[in-house]
């Protein structure tokens, strides 16, 4: 299944309910967020490209498979 277009807020929401993510800071339209484990900075753009996304998890290691299922339960 392809991964969907969403916008970086949704993307945090879905990081936040589901993988236990929390913002640390921001600068500009930029938002950096951690699980204590893991960090990845997330732009909050309206669409976030795919190869933008695709990097996101995995520097949040979240799988493709994780992440649809967490983004099909919202």
């Amino acid at each position: 299944m392809r991964l969907p277009v969403i916008s970086g807020k949704e993307l945090i929401k879905i990081l936040y309910k589901k993988f236990g993510f929390r913002p640390i800071r921001q600068k500009g339209d930029h938002v950096t967020i951690t699980n204590d484990k893991n960090f990845a900075t997330v732009p909050l753009h309206k669409e976030l490209d795919i190869g933008t996304l695709q990097g996101i998890l995995e520097d949040c290691g979240v799988s493709r498979e994780e992440f649809l299922s967490a983004y099909q339960q919202l």
